[in-house]
C-alpha cells in the first residue's frame, strides 16, 4: 500500500471513530438529561368533570409542581375512550404523552368494539391509580331499606324492577348486570346517556335502582333523593354504616380500574419514574383527603402490576360480556 493509501485509511478510520464516539456521546447525554424536559401532556378519554378528569387535574398539578414543568390535561371523549387511547397509542414514546382512562379500556377490547390500535401491544402501563366505591341505591317510594329486602323483593317480583345504567357495555352497566347476577334476580336494563340522567330518574321513581358511582349520588343521598342500600366494594369512610354488598353476596368484587397509559414503546425506566411519581402524588395528605371526599379508594401499581391487572380486566369483562351477549354497536 502507497503512502497515499496509507493515509486515506488512517483518515478514513479516524472519521468512523470520532463519528462513532460522538453518537455514544449524544446517546449518553440523552439518556442522562433530567425528565420531564418540557411539558407533559395527559390526554383524558372523556369529558371534564368525571372521575378520570379529575384525577389527571389532581395528579397533573402535583406533578407540575414538583416537576416544574407544565402538566397539560386535554379531553378527547369520544368512542368509550378509544379515541384518546388511539392518539396516545401513535404518539412519540419518550414519556410525554400520557393516557388517562377507566375501565372502559377493557371493556372496549372485551366488547370486540373495533380500533385502529391494539391495546395490549401499544399501550403501556404506567401505574393504576385505584376506583371508585359502587353504590347500590334505589327509589324512596320503593319502601326498602336493606339490600336483604331488596334481593328479597327482586325475587319475588321477576321482571318487575328497572334498573338504569350510563349505556350498555359501559363498567356501571356491568356493575349493575354483575349485582343482579350474584343476587339471583331479573331486572330489565333502562340504558342511559350518562350517570346524572338515571339517578335522577331513580330519584323520581321512574326506575326502580341502579349500582353507580358513590361520588355521583352523594347529593341526592344526603339529601333523601336516593336510599343507599350498600357500597362496594368494601365499606366506605363516607358512610360508615353502610354495608358492604359483598357482606350479603360475597360474590360481588370490584372490577376495572382508574389508570395511566403511555406508548408501548417508552423506556422502563421512565415509565418507573412516572409511576413512582404518581405513588408519590397519590401519599400527600391533601391528595387523599381529595380522593376520599370522592368515594375514591387508592391502589397503585408500578407499570407491570398495571399491565397484568389490565389483562385480568379483560378476561373477566370478556366472560361478562359473553355471557349477556353484549355486541359492539
Amino acid at each position: 500500500m502507497n503512502r497515499l493509501h496509507k493515509t486515506s485509511a488512517v483518515a478514513a478510520i479516524a472519521a468512523v471513530t470520532i463519528s462513532l464516539l460522538t453518537a455514544l456521546i449524544s446517546t449518553h447525554a440523552t439518556a442522562q438529561q433530567k425528565f420531564p424536559a418540557k411539558p407533559i401532556r395527559i390526554i383524558v378519554a372523556f369529558t371534564a368533570g368525571g372521575t378520570p378528569d379529575t384525577l389527571a387535574r389532581v395528579i397533573g398539578q402535583k406533578m407540575s409542581e414538583h416537576w416544574g414543568q407544565p402538566v397539560i390535561i386535554e379531553n378527547r371523549p369520544g368512542a368509550s375512550g378509544a379515541i384518546a387511547a388511539h392518539l396516545v397509542a401513535k404518539a412519540t414514546p419518550d414519556g410525554y404523552t400520557l393516557l388517562a382512562t377507566s375501565a372502559s379500556i377493557a371493556i372496549n377490547v372485551a366488547m370486540q368494539i373495533k380500533q385502529p390500535y391494539d391495546t395490549l401491544k401499544d399501550l403501556s402501563g404506567v401505574a393504576n391509580i385505584g376506583y371508585s366505591t359502587d353504590a347500590l341505591v334505589v327509589a324512596p317510594a320503593l319502601g326498602i331499606k336493606s339490600l336483604r329486602d331488596f334481593i328479597a323483593h327482586g325475587r319475588a317480583h321477576p321482571g318487575k324492577l328497572l334498573f338504569g345504567s350510563s349505556g350498555t357495555g359501559t363498567s356501571v352497566h356491568l356493575a349493575n348486570e354483575k349485582l343482579i347476577s350474584e343476587a339471583g334476580i331479573k331486572a330489565v336494563h333502562v340504558p342511559f346517556k350518562g350517570l346524572p340522567e338515571f339517578l335522577i330518574d331513580i330519584s323520581a321513581g321512574r326506575i326502580h335502582f341502579g349500582v353507580a358511582v358513590l361520588g355521583a349520588a352523594r347529593s341526592l343521598i344526603n339529601d333523601g333523593k336516593l336510599v343507599l342500600l350498600a357500597v362496594g366494594p368494601s365499606r366506605s369512610p363516607l358512610y360508615p354504616d353502610v354495608p358492604a354488598i359483598a357482606e350479603t353476596l360475597p360474590g360481588f368484587t370490584r372490577q376495572g380500574s382508574q389508570g395511566l397509559y403511555a406508548p408501548a414503546a417508552v423506556p422502563r425506566a421512565l415509565l418507573m419514574q412516572l409511576s413512582r411519581e404518581v405513588g408519590r402524588v397519590l401519599e400527600l395528605k391533601d391528595v387523599r383527603d381529595r380522593l376520599q371526599e370522592m368515594g375514591f379508594h387508592i391502589a397503585h401499581t408500578l407499570p407491570d402490576e398495571t399491565d397484568r391487572l389490565l389483562r385480568l380486566d379483560i378476561q373477566s369483562f370478556t366472560k361478562q360480556v359473553r355471557a349477556l351477549g353484549l355486541r359492539a354497536n
